[in-house]
């Protein structure tokens, strides 16, 4: 995916920079005219002048003839003040340090206007450059603030980009972790299946197996049955009465123990995987010929479990024939206790 980002615009030129520096050029030149006309008046010695000395007498212009009044009676004379006599140069020079004096105050204050009006201007230079600074300040806040808004804006364009692409990521990366989640389960339900099959066959093959040993055990069985009945009739032996008899017959009584020794040979038969709660016990009784061929068997006492109780029959055919008692001859019916968990 084409990610697009907002390119910055160049900040715009300001305006009235042109203005406010020739103002401030125009304002110079007219301090600085200002300064060099003071300057020239202060230098600049003052005029000589002549002053002409008249006595009283002579400044006063001739009276024209007055009418005659009649005569009054005559008043004693006045005597008029002297004149009193005053020295040419030193009127010249008070009058030259007046003037010096007027020339001095009329410079100082025409200094002082001038310096009012120097810090005028700089004043009003200054205001209007802070103005300016301020104008400035303003407009460079505004592009500041206008670059950060696009700045943003290509920012969040950007994360929402960025998140779109990890949504369809994140998307095909759950397609595929789905996909590969059924194809282990349809994996697994196959090998499931597979291994239920292969029990299946291989429970169906033992059973066949088991079901050929019983039969030709059964026929073996049959067989030496058969051969010692011929034997038996030949001798004129009872042998069917002492096998069905209490024990006393050919056979005779079991001595003690003799039970434990065909458990011990009968045991190791026992093929039986299951676990069952307890400790199932079957009691089985044999019947046997006096050299321990196995004539018959039947269970006197179940433990509740088919599978064990079957388990017990298959093994003590499998132990056939049992071991002889210490006469030399098996007896003709006992029975066996088997427990699954001795």
């Amino acid at each position: 995916m084409t990610q697009m980002f907002a390119r910055p615009t160049p900040p715009e030129p300001e305006r009235g920079t042109g203005r406010s520096f020739l103002l401030a050029l125009l304002m110079h030149l007219l301090l600085l005219a200002l300064l060099i006309y003071g300057m020239r008046w202060q230098n600049s010695s003052p005029a000589g002048s002549e002053a002409e000395l008249w006595t009283p007498a002579e400044l006063n212009p001739p009276t024209p003839p007055q009418p005659q009044a009649p005569p009054q009676p005559p008043t004693p004379p006045v005597a008029a003040p002297a004149p009193v006599p005053e020295n040419a140069d030193i009127a010249l020079q008070k009058e030259k340090r007046r003037r010096e004096e007027e020339a001095a105050a009329q410079a100082k204050l025409l200094q002082q206007e001038q310096q009012q009006a120097q810090a005028k201007l700089q004043q009003e230079i200054l205001r209007r450059q802070q103005e300016q600074q301020q104008a400035e300040a303003a407009k460079e806040k505004a592009r500041q603030q206008k670059l950060a808004a696009q700045q943003k804006a290509a920012e969040a364009l950007k994360q929402q980009q960025q998140a779109q692409k990890q949504a369809e990521q994140d998307k095909i990366a759950k397609q595929k972790a789905e996909q590969a989640a059924a194809a282990q389960k349809k994996a697994e339900q196959e090998a499931a299946a597979k291994k239920k099959a292969e029990q299946e066959a291989a429970a169906k093959k033992k059973a066949a197996q088991e079901a050929a040993a019983k039969k030709a055990e059964e026929q073996a069985r049959q067989a030496r049955l058969a051969a010692l009945r011929g034997a038996a009739g030949a001798s004129g032996n009872g042998l069917g009465s002492a096998a069905a008899g209490n024990g006393a017959g050919a056979g005779g009584t079991a001595t003690p123990g003799y039970a434990d020794r065909v458990r011990r040979r009968v045991k190791p038969n026992i093929v039986y995987t299951e676990r069952n709660p307890g400790n199932p016990t079957t009691v089985i009784e044999v019947h046997l010929a006096p050299d321990g061929t196995l004539l018959s068997q039947r269970i006197v006492k179940s433990s509740g479990v088919p599978s064990w109780d079957q388990a017990v029959e298959r093994a003590v055919t499998r132990s056939d024939p049992l071991p002889r008692d210490t006469n030399g001859k098996a007896p003709s019916s006992f029975t066996i206790t088997f427990r699954q968990n001795d």
